[in-house]
């Protein structure tokens, strides 16, 4: 037999996935920016190391 009703658990589903992107992207931009740092700090190196 059919539900009656509402469907159950929608809202529940997009909050969660709407989070999870959510939490996804800040980890993505955190290693993004921490890369960028560190190839900031090679290039920085470099050139401490190609005066030397």
């Amino acid at each position: 037999m059919a539900k009656r009703g509402s469907e159950k658990n929608t809202k529940n589903k997009a909050k969660h996935a709407k989070l999870m992107d959510r939490k996804k992207k800040k980890e993505r931009e955190k290693k993004e920016a921490t890369k960028a740092k560190l190839a900031a700090l090679k290039e920085k190196m470099k050139v401490l190391n190609a005066k030397n």
